[in-house]
Formats: C-alpha cells, sequence, structure tokens
C-alpha cells in the first residue's frame, strides 16, 4: 500500500491583501469561460490591509524596480483577471473521497469566483473514478499526471540496506513514519521534483492542498496577485518545531551548501528565525508545507536546485526522515529576503492536528469564519509564528495573549 502523507511531510509534534488599491471581494462571477474572471467589485479595505494599499503606485504610475534576489525572473502581472497559476494536489486514487472534500472547501471558500485549474499528481495512474469526481467538482481545468519512475523511487547513490536499517530502527523508536518507505518518496518528490513535472510547466504560481484539509474563513482576495504584486516567493499559514530526531544532520548538509554557495544566500534572510546561534545550529522551526502558496520560478531557479541537490546526496530522505517542510523552509529562509516570505493571517486553515483561526474577531465576522479562536495554534508554546512576527517586527494582533498553552 503507498503511503503519500497521513498528516504533511512535517511531524505530528510530541507534548489581504488585495490585488489593487481597493479590496476586491467577490461576489460571485461563476462562469470560468467568462474573460472576467478575477474581477470583482470593490469594498472599503480592513485597516490592516490598507497599510500596504497604501505603500502601493497609484494606478497608471510605475512601481520601482527591484534588484532580483537571485537567479530566476517573475512573470508579467495581469492587469486584471486570473494570475498563471494552478492548485496542485498530490493523491492516490484511494484518496478520493477526502480529496474532494478538501476541493469543496477550497471551491466554496474561494476558487468558485476565480476558476484556477488544478493539478493532480500521482505514482500510478489516476482511475476513471478519481478523474470524473474531481473534474465534476473543480470550477477549473483538471489535469491528470503520472510521477515517472524515477522522480519516486531510491537514487542510485543510496545504499538499501543502510536505509532499511535506519528505518528499523525508526520503527523500534516508534518515530511517526519512521519505518515507511513510501513517506520519504513523497518527501522527496515534493521537496525536488513536483514543480519539474511536465504538467507544471505551464504555470509560474501553485498553491499546494491536500486531502482532508479545510478553509474555515472566505478568502475574499487573490492570493496569487497578492504575492505577485507585494513580490512575494513563499507562503504560510502555520509554522510549528520539527520532530528533531527525524533531521539530525540536515542543518549540517545546510551549512555545507551555505559554504559552497555563498552567491545563492540573500541579504537580509530569515536565518534569526531558523537559527538562535547566527547559524551554528538549527532551532527546528519550520513552515508547515502541507499549505503552501508559492512561485515555481523560484523551486526552478538554479538556487533552490543545487540547494536541493546539496541535500539529496547526503541521503537524508532515506538515511533519516527528512520532510519537505524544513526542507522548503531551510531553502525559503537563507535563500530569500525575510519579506519575500509572507504569512496569511486572513487563510483560515485545518490540518490534523493544528488550527489556523484569524486572532482578529473584526476578520473573522468579516470573512464569514467557522473556526473557534480558541484552536488557534499560532501563540501556542510549540509554534514558530510568534518567532516570525518577532523578527519581522509586526505587532501581534489584540487578542493573542487569550491564545497561549
Amino acid at each position: 500500500m503507498i503511503l503519500f502523507f497521513i498528516s504533511s511531510s512535517s511531524s505530528i509534534p510530541k507534548p489581504p491583501l488585495p490585488g489593487s488599491n481597493t479590496i476586491t471581494k467577490w461576489k460571485g462571477n461563476k462562469n470560468k469561460n467568462d474573460p472576467s474572471s478575477g474581477l470583482a467589485p470593490s469594498s472599503s479595505p480592513s485597516s490592516e490591509e490598507q497599510k500596504l494599499v497604501d505603500d502601493r503606485p497609484a494606478p497608471g504610475s510605475a512601481a520601482p524596480v527591484e534588484a532580483p534576489t537571485s537567479n530566476f525572473t517573475m512573470g508579467a502581472i495581469p492587469a486584471t483577471g486570473k494570475m498563471n497559476a494552478t492548485f496542485v494536489t498530490l493523491a492516490r486514487n484511494s484518496d478520493l473521497w477526502d480529496i474532494a472534500d478538501s476541493i469543496r472547501q477550497v471551491e466554496d471558500r474561494f476558487n468558485r469566483n476565480y476558476h484556477y485549474d488544478w493539478v493532480f499528481l500521482n505514482d500510478k495512474e489516476f482511475d476513471e473514478n478519481f478523474k470524473k469526481v474531481t473534474t465534476a467538482l473543480v470550477s477549473g481545468t483538471t489535469h491528470y499526471s503520472t510521477i515517472p519512475k524515477e522522480h519516486w523511487s531510491f537514487p542510485d547513490f543510496i545504499d538499501q540496506d543502510k536505509a532499511k536499517k535506519v528505518r528499523e530502527d525508526m520503527a523500534e523508536r516508534k518515530i511517526i513514519y519512521g519505518d515507511s518507505v513510501s513517506y520519504r518518496h513523497m518527501c522527496r518528490f515534493e521537496s525536488g521534483f513536483f514543480f519539474r513535472q511536465p504538467v507544471m510547466q505551464n504555470y509560474e504560481w501553485y498553491w499546494r492542498v491536500e486531502p482532508s484539509v479545510k478553509l474555515y474563513c472566505d478568502v475574499g482576495f487573490d492570493p496569487f496577485r497578492v504575492m505577485a504584486e507585494n513580490k512575494k516567493k513563499y507562503s504560510f499559514v502555520i509554522s510549528l518545531y520539527e520532530y528533531a530526531e527525524t533531521i539530525p544532520t540536515i542543518w549540517d548538509s545546510a551549512k555545507k551548501f551555505m559554504k559552497q554557495h555563498p552567491e545563492h544566500i540573500a541579504e537580509g534572510n530569515s536565518m534569526k528565525w531558523l537559527s538562535d546561534d547566527d547559524g551554528e545550529s538549527y532551532n527546528h522551526c519550520h513552515f508547515w508545507s502541507n499549505f503552501e502558496v508559492g512561485n515555481l520560478n523560484w523551486l526552478r531557479s538554479d538556487a533552490y536546485i543545487k540547494f536541493f541537490e546539496t541535500l539529496d546526496q547526503d541521503g537524508g530522505f532515506f538515511y533519516e526522515r527528512w520532510g519537505d517542510a524544513p526542507v522548503h523552509s531551510i531553502a525559503a529562509g537563507l535563500l530569500l529576503k525575510k519579506e519575500e516570505i509572507q504569512f496569511f493571517d486572513d487563510i483560515a486553515y485545518w490540518h490534523v492536528p493544528f488550527t489556523h483561526c484569524p486572532t482578529s474577531e473584526q476578520k473573522r465576522l468579516e470573512n464569514k469564519c467557522a473556526c473557534n479562536p480558541k484552536d488557534n495554534f499560532d501563540w501556542k508554546g510549540y509554534s514558530c509564528t510568534t518567532r516570525w512576527f518577532d523578527m519581522m517586527g509586526m505587532e501581534k494582533p489584540e487578542g493573542y495573549q487569550d491564545q497561549k498553552d
């Protein structure tokens, strides 16, 4: 039996922006063939949203051009309509009803107004029932792709006897997914290959969706457009500490990359979020990658490819149990400016066992949220979001202290 994921590539621990100078809240254009998809009447922005709106150039004026931080370019931003973007899901045929629930969540809360495409990836052929049901649920165009064997198998440089002994040891120590081969293939695939699939070459932006997730609030803006207009490359809604026993040497590999490729380390990066001692050690903070909205051109960049290849050659996906969450997080933390990473507070999200629910009551009411704010993980002791706010100099929302442990 193939196991892609149960909770994500990160371990379960033990113990908005508008797209223009006005908020574009959707009223419900549901015709996916209508060229006006992506347009909406405006309403007044919230105070938090207005702060970023005020910093944007006036209509018709040129935005300032910044020097790129790595060797890739952002695509042109269309003045109106949809971005060049897709949802992407890794799933098995047996995940059909779990992913069907996720699709309904995303469609009802967001995509019924935008009709973005949806790419489904599987290391086996999708059956006709999976295609029929998901095509009916998605308002955009669906695409189905089979992962090539070389992207879902042991690479030649891995000593499989050594890897087997590691799995047996982790099973004895009851490390979550410690004895799973397929989980390791999944983590390696999500770290270094999902964005290389031919079907993904048609897009610049992606939003990762897994089976059995929930969106608790209306998403009344286009996250892809927000990312592009604010020069963001990666985003998150939940952050936490990784299970240390699964990644004992991942920082050694990251330090080796930093030494070999100093040209790819961004000035003003997020090292202070990743490390408490200026990079000597890793504090295990990572973005929970079962939710991601990101830029595919960044993942295709020479900097990210070299980062992944350095880690891959060290064998930690198989000799340990590296997840794609810390891989993506360390890469984003080192290769991007900290301002290029977006925290989407407005996107209320659940993936077992954690919830992101906006702390602000005003946001919850405006966006018709159905989450219990007491379940919000942001300010709990095992969350790294407090660290993110502190590093970024961001003011914590009113009421956050009431949501601590």
